[in-house]
């Protein structure tokens, strides 16, 4: 039974999703080969905006701890998704660029 599973008739679910993409006139995804320096270099990037995020939020959270007024605590939080948002953009702004390059 194992020598018929490796036959040729046995397709991976990666396989089977192209098959059913190519189906409905849906266009294929692109294959992207990234070198290691640029592989390297997008782990980076994506690292420093980790510890950027996990810094914007160990303030929030303490600022949070201060701030008692509903209101104020509503306005930090809008402040933080903006600038989490904005960090992330950021972030997505230079992979991109890096990998025009």
């Amino acid at each position: 039974m194992a020598a018929k599973d490796k036959g040729t008739g046995v397709k991976s679910a990666y396989e089977l999703a192209l098959e059913r993409l190519d189906a409905q006139g849906i266009e294929r995804p692109r294959e992207e080969a990234l070198s290691d320096a640029l592989k390297g270099e997008i782990a980076a990037l994506r690292k420093k905006a980790e510890a950027r995020i996990a810094e914007l939020e160990i303030l929030h959270r303490d600022r949070l701890t201060r701030t008692f007024d509903p209101a104020k605590r509503d306005e930090e939080e809008a402040e933080y998704l903006r600038e989490r948002r904005r960090i992330e953009e950021e972030r997505d702004r230079k992979i991109a660029r890096a990998k025009k390059a």
